[in-house]
């Protein structure tokens, strides 16, 4: 910085006349006599003022407000970049605004998540979908947040925003969180976690392509990424740079659902007694199966949820009580449950020809108990399926010694789940790679958006000239001229501006889809605001922040 104003004054210097230099050189040669002090020579005070600038080059002392130095530093033209960097800071030293510097806006992902979090402190920062537009109102009303979006389920609370200064919008996203749950800073502080920039964003496309969820590849994290997207369509805080971005998390999310085998395969235990059933049955699905579930806890939830999205419609759930059914039958009324208590279990086991048992009663039928039982449909090959998936047993291990039954226990469905974990992490190696993808496609996009301000302002600059060199020909025009040879002069005018400008806005346009063409376009922007010194003009926002 000090480089670039010594350059400018020695500039500025040379045009300045020598007698003007000399006699400034004898003021201050007797201005040092009548103090006292010994005379010095002007050459020798312009040499030891250049000692000074000389030692003073030092590297200009980087502060946090550079949001992403990165996105200016370029390839193309380095040396380009560099300069007009050196020269924003050399005008920041003027009394300019200390943002002036910015490279750009940072985009900050702040929240709590399962993998940092107990359930207990996130259920305090829920937003739900009625407070969402509210939530995203009190954000923005901080000086320092420009968008704001909030990503909140059951296993994460996710705040992304657009910070004016990251580190002052970090502490402003963190002064709300505290006041909306209600819990103090320094309790929020151990669980949460800080992403800026390229990590925000990559982390965000992660957790649309379920690299990030408990479990790896689910989809309903991708219905809830588009869910934020439908409801900041309409909201003015969730702004271009956070739409855009949520835009390209579903498009992620997507790819990596269709593109690589994620998403498949079982790897819950819930999830594989289902897979399991379905792969075994003759047709490969449950149609004519009668299906029954022992229990009700949350591992027979799970599998109710897991037999429901194989397209089993229809099954029996045999429970000691009647309460934990009927909420069963509420939350999942496309099962078309039927409730029986357990003292009516073996009969009810005769009339199925599928059983999963999770229950916590241990054993609850023997071989014994088969023999007295009539074969199962002919529709499964005539033999009853017991898949028993609860710790203890329910059902007895001679069971599988019964002709006309065949047996699954835990261990056979969890070879299963390890063979299923295996084949997800290789799918996401595959679904890295379209992620980085499809964060490189984003970030070029964002950064063509930098040319978007100086396009405003060479187009304010140019019209203000135009329109005060064309008061100026007027008035020397005078009054003859008629409206029609008046609108002539101005249309010239205008068209004369136009031809002007057209190379340069085209040198400033870019569709972010090319990142080699987006680092030409950053060079071109920089250049252009020093050769008609765009920095120091304020062209008023339109829009959506």
């Amino acid at each position: 910085m000090v480089a670039v104003c010594a350059v400018v004054s020695v500039a500025r210097c040379g045009s300045i006349n020598q007698s003007v230099a000399t006699r400034s050189s004898a003021k201050s040669s007797c201005r040092s006599f009548v103090s006292g002090a010994p005379v010095v020579s002007a050459a020798a005070t312009r040499r030891r003022r250049a000692s000074v600038l000389s030692q003073a080059v030092v590297t200009p002392p980087q502060t946090h407000d550079n949001a992403r130095p990165n996105t200016t530093l370029r390839p193309v033209s380095a040396a380009a970049v560099d300069s007009s960097k050196a020269l924003e800071q050399f005008r920041s030293m003027g009394g300019a605004s200390r943002y002036a510097s910015e490279a750009k806006s940072s985009i900050v992902s702040i929240g709590l998540s399962i993998h940092t979090c107990p359930v207990e402190v996130r259920e305090k920062m829920a937003v739900p979908e009625d407070k969402w537009e509210e939530a995203i109102a009190e954000l923005c009303s901080y000086p320092h947040v420009e968008e704001a979006g909030i990503l909140s389920t059951c296993n994460r609370m996710e705040i992304y925003v657009v910070a004016l200064s990251w580190h002052r919008g970090v502490r402003e996203v963190e002064e709300w969180m505290s006041k909306y749950s209600g819990v103090p800073l320094e309790e929020l502080r151990p669980h949460m976690f800080l992403l800026r920039d390229q990590d925000a964003t990559s982390h965000l496309l992660k957790v649309s392509g379920g690299l990030d969820s408990v479990v790896m590849g689910e989809g309903q994290i991708l219905a809830q990424v588009k869910n934020v997207f439908a409801l900041g369509e309409n909201v003015d805080g969730f702004g271009r740079h956070l739409s855009g971005l949520f835009k390209a998390a579903i498009t992620a999310g997507k790819r990596v659902r269709s593109e690589t085998s994620i998403a498949s395969g079982a790897v819950s235990v819930s999830s594989a007694a289902a897979e399991l059933v379905q792969m075994k049955l003759p047709g490969g699905n449950f149609d004519g199966c009668r299906v029954m579930i022992v229990g009700a806890g949350t591992m027979s939830r799970l599998l109710v949820k897991h037999l429901v999205s194989k397209r089993c419609t229809e099954m029996t759930i045999v429970n000691r009580s009647a309460g934990r059914v009927e909420e069963l039958m509420a939350d999942f009324p496309e099962a078309n449950i039927k409730l029986a208590l357990m003292d009516d279990f073996l009969a009810q086991a005769e009339k199925n020809d599928v059983i999963f048992t999770a229950a916590s009663t241990g054993v609850i039928i023997t071989k014994a108990d088969l023999a007295n039982m009539a074969p199962a449909n002919a529709s499964v090959g005539g033999s009853r399926r017991l898949v028993d998936i609860a710790v203890p047993r329910n059902v007895d291990a001679d069971c599988g010694d019964d002709e006309n039954t065949i047996l699954y226990n835990v261990d056979d469905l969890k070879e299963l789940v390890e063979l299923n974990k295996d084949k997800r992490e290789r799918a996401a190696d595959e679904a890295r790679e379209l992620l980085t993808h499809e964060q490189a496609q984003f970030e070029a996009w964002r950064d063509s958006l930098e040319t978007v301000p100086t396009i405003k302002r060479l187009r304010n600059k140019a019209e203000i000239i135009r329109a005060a060199e064309l008061e100026k020909a007027m008035l020397k025009l005078g009054d003859g001229l008629t409206k029609k040879q008046m609108k002539a002069v101005e249309e010239l005018s205008r068209g004369i501006v136009n031809k002007l400008l057209h190379g340069p806005m085209q040198a400033l346009r870019s569709d972010g889809t090319d990142p080699s063409e987006v680092s030409q376009t950053l060079v071109n922007m920089h250049a252009l605001e020093t050769m008609f010194d765009l920095k120091d003009q304020n062209v008023p926002s339109r829009g959506r922040k």
